[in-house]
């Protein structure tokens, strides 16, 4: 019987041999100019160490005092970030045609600027473990959080990764936060910012793009997205916010999306699970998603919008109009669920004739108006 694998093998090979000669992204073949994940990842592990001391520890050796224990790591971490810097610089424009010794101060002051920051990072660390342990009333002790909560790990990956986003070094730092998002299901951009008493519940699915802004004692829910609006122009966005600020002491709750970079979620808000808001709403605000009724069995199935006329009617009577002069938010972007405001509409039909609304709603007055037909339509 032939043997069609070793009869084909060695074409298969001159071709994939000679598809790496077209000069495209993919053919470079320089594996030891890049810096490398597996390394990184490694940093990390002993990076933890240092965080966390009593609850990531090498049981390889044995050390008599705490200085000489971190002395050991620190040091290692220091020589290993250093190599690992010098390799990402190379994809810097500023340093790509720079000499080695250039390359190699610069990787130097970079390390010695991030090891310094690591008290700085332990305090915001610390907010974050109780913020967590403070607001999951199933959490045994904040010990356990540091053991295994995945929340506090992405948050932890993401504050190490942020120290070398704002020092301009490229790969890096999304390598670090990648590993957390393969871990943990939780994707934090590096270049977001993000104060102290972070708290993630669950965590699955939460996406925090690059330009997003959070303040203190901010709580999020699994599966909410922090992200950007259309993307047509994509690298022509570079730089620009794209992404919301979320202010100081507000919650979002689990599968809800905030989009667009002038988006501003005042503080001590709430936006309830599967919200979708690409506007701003003022602090102290509630925002949940619009209650549609239950249609019975036995009522006729309302008739859909046709014309432009009526669907325009039946939009803007969905949209929030604000009083002028609400600080905060920008008129044309404010909504808050406990003063929605109709812009005057006229709504008829054959048992009701027209009639103009401006005054604010009761929830009875909306649930009858909605009843009546259009506003309970599907679009």
């Amino acid at each position: 019987m032939k043997n069609l694998i070793e009869e084909s093998i060695t074409g298969i090979i001159d071709d994939i041999v000679a598809d790496y000669d077209q000069g495209r992204i993919v053919d470079n073949l320089d594996v030891h100019s890049i810096p490398s994940t597996d390394a990184i990842i490694e940093i990390i592990d002993k990076l933890l160490r240092i965080l966390y001391p009593g609850y990531h520890i090498d049981r390889t050796y044995k050390t008599y005092s705490i200085r000489t224990t971190i002395a050991t790591v620190a040091e290692d971490v220091a020589y290993r970030l250093c190599k690992q810097i010098a390799l990402a610089l190379k994809f810097d424009e500023d340093y790509a045609d720079k000499c080695e010794t250039v390359i190699q101060e610069r990787a130097q002051e970079v390390t010695v600027q991030f090891m310094a920051a690591l008290p700085r990072i332990r305090e915001y660390l610390d907010t974050d473990v109780h913020a967590l342990f403070d607001g999951d009333p199933a959490s045994e002790s904040p010990d356990a959080i540091i053991i295994c909560y995945p929340g506090l790990y992405a948050i932890t990956v993401y504050r190490l990764a942020h120290e070398f986003y704002k020092m301009n070094v490229p790969i890096i730092p999304r390598i670090m936060t990648e590993h957390a998002h393969s871990l943990t299901g939780i994707d934090i951009n590096p270049g977001a910012q993000i104060g102290k008493y972070f708290f993630i519940d669950h965590g699955t699915g939460i996406v925090v793009g690059e330009t997003t802004i959070i303040g203190d004692h901010v709580k999020l829910y699994q599966g909410v997205t922090l992200g950007a609006l259309s993307l047509k122009e994509g690298r022509g966005l570079l730089n620009v916010r794209r992404h919301p600020t979320i202010e100081d002491n507000v919650t979002i709750y689990s599968n809800a999306s905030i989009l667009g970079g002038e988006t501003v979620i005042g503080h001590d808000s709430i936006v309830g699970g599967n919200v979708f808001l690409t506007r701003s709403i003022p602090r102290n605000s509630t925002s949940t998603p619009m209650w549609t009724p239950r249609r019975s069995r036995t009522s006729p199935r309302p008739t859909t919008p046709t014309t432009s006329s009526e669907k325009h009617q039946y939009f803007e009577f969905l949209t929030p109009r604000w009083p002028t002069g609400t600080q905060h938010c920008p008129p044309a972007t404010q909504h808050n669920p406990k003063d929605l405001q109709l812009s005057p509409q006229v709504f008829s039909d054959a048992s009701h004739t027209s009639t103009t609304r401006t005054n604010f709603l009761s929830k009875s007055e909306f649930v009858e108006l909605i009843s009546r037909g259009r506003g309970s339509q599907r679009v």
